[in-house]
């Protein structure tokens, strides 16, 4: 194959994340809601039923599936599913940036706004609560950041004999950055507290 036929065969291909169709595909929702004619986010605290991360605070959201038609819709569906709300009451989605997450994940955020916030009914096994913190709180606070070290560990018979220095390889060491805000006795931490920290920097550059 020479370089007219390589470039007419990948001339409009659009570039993605490498590995991408391996990846579990998420989305969550950043939920928006007018209390007193102030803007609030919305946070769900998941339920201590639940086997996954029970009692930490979240956005709606979750595993795509062969039903959604893309990431904007599972978002949707997650949060109509968990808050108990009409497709027709999140107005204004605006996607945000996809996260890669350090356990192999591929998120994607939205931003919208829950046009009702009395509406809300919350599924209460998979929510054991909802509250929310006022847009203007998070846009006055920066979030605590803290490092954690993670460790390269190969697996058993990894071919060392293959890469230079063997057995002895300097790995490179990766920190990740873990962001926390806390409001009211609320420890918003973890992938919710990066997503919405993207959010805030956003409001505060535009």
């Amino acid at each position: 194959m020479n370089a007219a036929a390589i470039y007419k065969k990948l001339k409009d291909r659009k570039p993605s994340i490498l590995g991408h169709e391996k990846l579990p595909k998420y989305a969550v929702l950043l939920p928006l809601v007018t209390i007193e004619n102030e803007t609030h986010v919305l946070f769900e605290v998941r339920a201590m039923s639940l086997r996954r991360q029970p009692g930490e605070i979240c956005f709606p959201g979750g595993r795509m599936d062969k039903s959604d038609v893309d990431e904007r819709q599972c978002a949707i569906r997650e949060t109509t599913e968990e808050l108990g709300i009409a497709e027709a009451e999140i107005e204004d989605i605006i996607p945000l940036d996809i996260l890669h997450s350090p356990n192999g994940n591929l998120v994607y955020p939205f931003a919208g706004e829950i046009s009702i916030f009395e509406q809300i009914k919350p599924n209460t096994s998979e929510v054991g609560e909802i509250f929310t913190v006022p847009l203007s709180f998070l846009l006055e606070t920066k979030p605590e950041i803290h490092r954690v070290h993670l460790v390269v560990q190969p697996e058993e018979g990894f071919p060392y004999d293959l890469i230079s220095g063997g057995e002895n390889y300097q790995w490179q060491r990766r920190n990740v950055e873990q962001y926390f805000y806390q409001y009211n006795g609320k420890v918003i931490w973890g992938l919710t507290a990066r997503i919405l920290s993207h959010f805030i920097e956003l409001l505060r550059s535009k």
